[in-house]
């Protein structure tokens, strides 16, 4: 296909030279031409416009307010049918706002936010979330598979956005978590190489954190436990006690026995403790339930 490729920093330029490598007709765009230098050694062709005269353009910059600045030039310069699919972490309401002025211009514009670091943009190992027209979708995923081995189509325009932020919150919240679980392990006399040898041999550890929520969570069975509410809340307690004789602030401790707290203030001391997540649900009005042989599908 002739692509038009947008933002070669350390993301872009290693996903443009896929689409190269796998024989597409390439046009580069870029604030520095040096970002573009081995691409033009390896035959694409430098453009002022990489929009125009092709089938289907990428953007790959580094977040909202780049993607409006180059979205006049794509949408002068694209002609009616280009697909043009954003690879940036950008915001939901401004894909969803870009995307109706792309309708009136007849351009399919689609958001894919791409997941897997540098490391995973030169070997190709890389997850894109795809939001948007799923015919589009559908006709561009061999081109999609140059860039990445495991493309998703996750909904309408916007929602491809919408995982990635949430994917990546996710992240940064566990993140939060083990730094205060590892400094209250080692504050309390535990060798850090060994705290993490004994970690990850927990279920915890072992499992997927994803995959946990189908356990429970998602289907919304909590009856029987499989580890019982009041056992998590002592557990909790026991650690956020330990923490304050070592004097190790635990600000996500205290948010989860706060939590916990709450469910048992609701007789729910013998379900599953992942029924605390329910309050969550409430807060946010709003259901996650997954019938169970669709979890089965989406597992195997």
């Amino acid at each position: 296909m002739k692509i038009g490729f947008i933002g070669l920093g350390l993301m872009g330029g290693p996903m443009a030279a896929n689409l190269r490598k796998a024989g597409h007709a390439l046009k580069v765009q870029d604030l520095r031409r040096e970002a573009a230098r081995e691409l033009l050694a390896a035959g694409a062709q430098w453009s002022d416009a990489a929009a125009a005269d092709v089938e289907l353009v990428f953007t790959s910059l580094p977040g909202p307010r780049e993607v409006q600045a180059v979205a006049g030039q794509i949408l002068d310069a694209a002609r009616p049918g280009t697909a043009w699919f954003d690879l940036s972490t950008n915001s939901p309401d401004v894909v969803r706002r870009i995307h109706v002025r792309c309708l009136e211009k007849q351009i399919h514009m689609l958001d894919a936010p791409v997941s897997g670091g540098p490391t995973g943009a030169q070997s190709g190992r890389l997850a894109l979330w795809v939001g948007g027209d799923r015919p589009t979708y559908d006709r561009c995923l061999p081109v999609l598979k140059a860039i990445g081995d495991e493309p998703f189509y996750v909904g309408p325009i916007g929602a491809g956005s919408v995982a990635k932020l949430v994917h990546n919150a996710s992240s940064f919240m566990v993140q939060a978590a083990l730094a205060e679980a590892f400094t209250l392990g080692v504050k309390a006399g535990v060798e850090p190489l060994a705290l993490f040898r004994a970690l990850r041999q927990g279920a915890t550890g072992r499992a997927r954190t994803f995959d946990r929520l189908a356990e429970k969570f998602l289907p919304g069975t909590y009856d029987p436990a499989g580890f019982a509410l009041h056992l998590a809340h002592k557990d909790v307690t026991l650690a956020l006690e330990l923490a304050k004789a070592n004097g190790v602030p635990m600000r996500a401790g205290e948010h989860a026995l706060a939590e916990l707290s709450e469910a048992m203030q609701r007789g729910w001391a013998e379900r599953d403790c992942r029924v605390a997540m329910t309050l969550q649900e409430e807060r946010a009005g709003v259901s996650v339930r997954v019938a169970a042989d669709r979890l089965r599908e989406a597992l195997a």
